[in-house]
């Protein structure tokens, strides 16, 4: 197989697509609801920090706070976060996971291992770090 370096971001684009594939059909066998994985990444910023502001989460998911109170939005009517009052700032609204919420998180965190192990499979404890290594630069190199 000959490398064609200007397929690449094609190759990443399909990666993508049927990573969230995967995860999509997975959540749906477990009986939660289809949404974007900007959804997932709100969940799972909420799993490391219990409360976020609108703007904390925005700033995680690399959103903007109209995009994020979309996404906010979608998984409050779905039952997986809920916002309440910041007793320290009357102005803010601090949202933080439902135990419905919780629980997806730990399918969620069922499932990435299942992903995970299908990404990498036959690879090499250094082939992993190393292609971690060249996406953290590709990321930079859009970063600066």
């Amino acid at each position: 197989m000959t490398m064609d370096i200007k397929s690449s971001i094609s190759l990443l684009s399909h990666i993508h697509s049927i990573t969230a594939d995967f995860l999509i059909e997975k959540l749906k066998e477990k009986g939660f609801p289809e949404f974007a994985s900007s959804h997932g990444n709100i969940l799972f910023q909420l799993s490391i920090k219990s409360e976020m502001t609108m703007g904390e989460l925005s700033e995680k998911i690399n959103r903007d706070k109209s995009t994020t109170t979309v996404l906010v939005r979608k998984l409050e009517r779905d039952g997986l976060v809920c916002r309440n009052n910041d007793e320290n700032d009357k102005r803010n609204r601090l949202i933080s996971l439902t135990e419905k919420g919780k629980e997806f998180n730990s399918a969620i965190n069922a499932i990435s291992k299942e992903l995970i192990e299908t990404f990498y499979k036959g690879f090499s404890e250094e082939e992993k770090k190393q292609f971690f290594e060249f996406l953290k630069r590709i990321d930079n190199n859009f970063s600066s």
